[in-house]
């Protein structure tokens, strides 16, 4: 198939779009896999896929322009000659190429030069793990990336399953699926060096720690409040780094500083503290302030606070800066390594905050509960989120989309 349809626009408002991370040993996110979800009773079809690609890339600057981290996108086997590839960055994005039916062989066969074809162009390949099979010969040497879905692995296949996949293809393994830290740790010792699964956005609790805002986003904020920035920019300076959002909102609570009020918003911290004893804290903040990589939780954190706030600015009954707020606090349990339950006891946060996120309660509740959702695969919690809201699909996505350019051009 050399040529395609143009895919319609009104993709978005029959799809959902999400992103889940993959990271490495350490936890630090190295590339991301964009996939999309059909309707209930629905398929994937090279149509809705690559209208996904067209309409990401016409619709807003993510998730393709700017992204730092490679990403892993769909293909159908139907689809391995569209021109859609044509419109991508093979410097940046890897194929994920589904296994055949009934791994029939004489489709394998078939497919082969297609797959090589796509990789001479410089995309990288990424098979799941029946391709070490004998069958999967011809695809063997094309392997890039082969993904090992643990759901469908005994714990004992494990290491022979990861020694075929070294010998047969040479390519790096990722374990998708990782399910806790036990699991985490077993695959790093048996030399895994990539890992996928909703798990890992929520890392287990450590102990309690302080947080070391990005050194970038620390000299920023100095900036801005030496000069006496408007208002609009510091407040946007925090929301590039949440741990100097969180940190913030630990200062505004501190005895010394007497709050009148709750926060509903950091512009409302912003506007409590003043300038002046934001001026101080600044200075101190960037003794403490990390030059390392960006971590998971942190681009988490700011990415469902910025959707849910591009979400509230479309209802007038809401208030974007709350809901920026519980995007940005649904990761302060990892954050911070306390129970999210005492933490929020020691920030004066308003109640309707404190109740989307200890119960799940409300309005934003319910915006948390989609914004995660848009981090996995699941489509029952995506379904579920989506029944208890207003907003339509086309609205969701482009928010989502809107979210990941803004905080990659933030994070990168």
């Amino acid at each position: 198939m050399n040529t395609l349809n143009a895919p319609r626009v009104e993709v978005l408002d029959h799809i959902s779009i999400a992103r889940q991370p993959i990271v490495d040993g350490d936890r630090n996110v190295v590339a991301y896999e964009l996939f999309n979800r059909p309707p209930a009773g629905a398929r994937h079809t090279v149509e809705s896929d690559v209208s996904l690609v067209f309409n990401a890339i016409a619709n807003s600057t993510a998730p393709f322009a700017i992204a730092k981290s490679d990403l892993f996108v769909h293909a159908l086997h139907e689809g391995l000659g569209g021109s859609h590839w044509d419109f991508l960055d093979p410097q940046k994005v890897i194929a994920v190429i589904p296994a055949v039916p009934q791994h029939d062989p004489e489709r394998i066969a078939k497919l082969a030069p297609a797959l090589a074809a796509l990789r001479a162009r410089g995309y990288r390949l990424s098979f799941p793990h029946v391709v070490v099979a004998p069958v999967y010969k011809t695809w063997q040497p094309l392997a890039d990336f082969v993904k090992v879905d643990l759901s469908q692995i005994a714990n004992v296949q494990l290491a022979p399953l990861l020694a075929a996949i070294r010998a047969r293809t040479g390519a790096t393994p990722i374990a998708m699926k990782v399910e806790s830290s036990a699991q985490f740790a077993q695959l790093r010792t048996l030399g895994v060096p990539r890992f996928q699964g909703y798990w890992l956005s929520q890392p287990e609790l450590l102990t309690p720690r302080v947080l070391a805002p990005g050194e970038i986003a620390a000299i920023k904020l100095f900036n801005l409040v030496s000069s006496a920035a408007p208002l609009e920019a510091v407040e946007n300076a925090l929301k590039l780094d949440a741990a100097l959002g969180v940190n913030l909102l630990r200062i505004v609570n501190s005895p010394s500083t007497g709050l009148p009020q709750k926060v509903t918003s950091l512009r409302q911290a912003v506007m409590l503290l003043g300038y002046e004893k934001l001026g101080k804290w600044s200075a101190l903040v960037l003794a403490t302030a990390s030059s390392g990589q960006s971590s998971l939780v942190n681009t988490s954190a700011i990415l469902r606070g910025r959707m849910m706030e591009l979400l509230a600015l479309q209802d007038r009954t809401l208030d974007p800066g709350s809901a920026f707020l519980v995007g940005l606090l649904s990761q302060i349990e990892s954050m911070l390594g306390s129970p999210m339950h005492i933490t929020l006891a020691q920030l004066s946060v308003n109640d309707d905050i404190v109740a989307a996120l200890l119960g799940g309660i409300g309005v934003y509740g319910d915006m948390l509960a989609l914004a995660k959702a848009c981090e996995s695969e699941d489509e029952d919690d995506f379904s579920h989120a989506f029944s208890r809201l207003h907003f339509t699909l086309r609205q969701i996505n482009l928010a989502h989309m809107e979210a990941l350019s803004w905080a990659d051009g933030a994070l990168g």
